[in-house]
This record gives structure tokens, sequence and C-alpha cells, in this order.
């Protein structure tokens, strides 16, 4: 589907970091908004596969996938994360990664777990440049069952199975740092009364929230208090079978939902 897909490999400067970006320019592209990609709290661009090829492809937009800082082959993490990381990333760094890549219409933010929490917080903080979000599998406020799935992860990442050596293909020498700066501080005890939710009332675009049915990290409610706080128009899909990758583990029902509400919000632009 996407062969004939143009892509463009470069790197950026944001909030003071060096990032690594890619553009996604599809054969056929219109000018609508573009989608940017917000990778989850383990991430990368390689990580994502070919979800957003295929999107772009399907919607004949161009996309943007980048690396936030201490990922990928963005610069290394210096240091813990501050408790305020996240909003740090949505306010600060993504402004000026849009501005570094010419972006000046608003976008459609496509965000998985972290990077869907970052997407919400940026159409909080600037309702006016944000198209719309797609937020899958998003964090809202922390739960028991989100830092028990995190332990297990860090159990499985210190055994040197699989996880690591897999994270190890994407991050390089920078896999622990990556690694350590999501997990400590998430199990911070700090950062055990995070929470967003007051923030999601300043949403006013239109939001599509995302959840696998068996999400090992997020229960119902983290759904639930996204759709009751956005104040924007909002839709909700539930994918049985999936956990907390569903654009991996559903790829198909992700594109088909993403792609009917992108075309939605596309066709409400052109009045």
């Amino acid at each position: 589907m996407s062969a004939h897909l143009k892509r463009h490999r470069f790197d950026l400067q944001a909030a003071g970091r060096r990032l690594h970006a890619e553009r996604l320019t599809p054969p056929q592209a219109t000018n609508g908004p573009t989608l940017v990609f917000l990778h989850e709290g383990l991430g990368s661009i390689g990580q994502w596969r070919d979800f957003p090829a295929r999107l772009c492809t399907l919607t004949r937009l161009p996309g943007l996938v980048y690396e936030r800082w201490g990922f990928g082959h963005s610069e290394p993490l210096a240091g813990p994360r501050p408790k305020d990381y996240l909003n740090l990333e949505a306010e600060e760094s993504l402004p000026e990664v849009l501005a570094a890549c010419d972006i000046t219409d608003p976008p459609i933010l496509f965000g998985h777990s972290d990077g869907a929490s970052i997407a919400l917080l940026f159409a909080a903080a600037y309702p006016e440049r944000v198209c719309a979000v797609i937020s899958e599998a998003a964090h809202v406020f922390i739960e028991e069952i989100c830092l028990a799935g995190i332990r297990e992860t860090r159990s499985a990442y210190e055994q040197g199975d699989l996880l690591s050596k897999g994270l190890q293909r994407y991050h390089g020498a920078k896999t622990d740092s990556m690694f350590r700066g999501w997990c400590d501080t998430w199990l911070r005890a700090d950062f055990r009364d995070w929470n967003m939710e007051q923030a999601l009332r300043r949403i006013v675009c239109p939001t599509l929230i995302i959840q696998g049915a068996d999400d090992e990290y997020g229960t119902r409610a983290q759904v639930d208090a996204i759709a009751e706080g956005v104040a924007g128009p909002k839709d909700i899909v539930w994918l049985s079978g999936c956990a907390h990758v569903p654009h991996y583990q559903a790829p198909d029902s992700v594109l088909a939902v993403t792609t009917d509400f992108i075309e939605r919000v596309c066709a409400t632009l052109q009045g």
C-alpha cells in the first residue's frame, strides 16, 4: 500500500534538544492537516512499524513521526525526568517541533500511551493549534494496574530477556537510560498523585478515544475520564482481544476507525 510513499529522515532542535524525525509524504497527498504521531513511553519511530505510512496513504495526508528526548536516534536523556515531563513535552517541546518542521496549520495528533497523554495536554494548552486528537491507550491519572504492569515490565527487562534485547534494536546505547527514565519516573512516590483530568475540559477539538479491552496498563476509568472531561465532540472505540497496543495488535481495525474519523474531520474543515 505504501510502496510509493516518500520518507525523509532528519534532525531538528526543540526545547534545547536534538530530536530525530521522519516526514511521510503519500502518493497523491492533499493539502489537509499533517498527521503527527507521538510514540509511547518506550517507543521510537521504528516501533510504529508501518502504521503511520499506512494511515498517511489511506488518508492521503502528510505525516510526521519524531522521537522525543531520550529515545531512538534523538539526544540521550540526562538525569531523571521531572514529575511534569509530560506537560513539558506538550507545552514546550511539541510546539517547537511543529515550528521546526514548518507545520503552521493545526495538525491531527495521533498519540499512543505517553504520547496520547502528551497529545491531550497539547490540545488543552493550545486549543486553537490542533485540528483533532486520536488518543490510543492514554493515561490521565495513575491506577494501580498501571504501576503493577510497569513493575512486571521492569522485572522482564532486568532479567535480560527478549524485551531488553528488543529495545536495544531501536534505542542502542541509550536503552538503559531510556528505560529507567520511563520506569523509575512512573514508580516514584512523588508521581503517584499525577493527574491531568482538570486540563481535559479545555479540549474543544474532536477526539477519538481508542482502548484495548484487555489493556494491561489501564482500565475503563481512563476512557471514562477522557470522554467526560473533554469539551469537544468525542468518539469511543473499544477493541476486544487487544491489550495496550491496538495499532499493532489489531492494525486493520485501528486503521479503519482512524481513517473514518480523519475523513469526517477533514470534511468539516472543508465546510
